[in-house]
């Protein structure tokens, strides 16, 4: 986004223990939750942003995958009806306290996935930390993704427009 002096943190929360059916709500409740756990860390003025996302498809929220059987589920299915990703990012000045957050999110349209790609996908080992077991930038992805329907990082997990309007919201 051109930012040149930032500092990433990982924030150590359960993020299972946060349920919600609604994957806008669920996302934002998850970054402030992050970000709630990242404030008790930082002590100098900053802008935090904390972000997260799932995949709702077919009315379903698929989150990170726990096992390979959900991984086959999830990628054997997506030609089926499009896949919705679900940002929620939350802005908080460190300094202020003052919050702001919103919602994003990007519409991909798969092509049916053939069992053994989706077998050398597993084999592979990195869909296991992406919600919904894919990302739409991966190599792997590219030749069963039919189309994109988004704004600019909102598939990779951060949408710059919502971000930088949240950031100037926070001050």
């Amino acid at each position: 986004m051109g930012y040149k002096d930032f500092e990433v943190l990982t924030a150590d929360i359960d993020e299972k223990t946060i349920r919600l059916e609604n994957p806008e709500e669920l996302t934002i409740a998850l970054a402030k939750a992050k970000a709630a756990a990242l404030l008790k860390r930082i002590s100098e003025p900053a802008i935090l942003i904390t972000a997260d996302q799932v995949i709702e498809w077919n009315g379903i929220i698929r989150e990170k995958p726990e096992d390979e059987i959900q991984v086959r589920e999830y990628l054997s299915t997506y030609y089926k009806a499009p896949a919705k990703i679900v940002n929620g990012v939350v802005a908080t000045n460190t300094q202020t306290g003052k919050q702001a957050w919103g919602n994003d999110s990007t519409i991909v349209v798969f092509k049916q996935i053939p069992d053994n790609v989706i077998t050398h996908i597993i084999e592979d080992g990195r869909l296991f930390s992406w919600a919904g077991a894919f990302a739409v930038e991966d190599p792997l992805f590219t030749p069963y993704i039919d189309r994109v329907k988004g704004t600019e990082g909102s598939s990779r997990g951060l949408p710059i427009a919502l971000t930088e309007k949240l950031i100037n919201e926070v001050g």
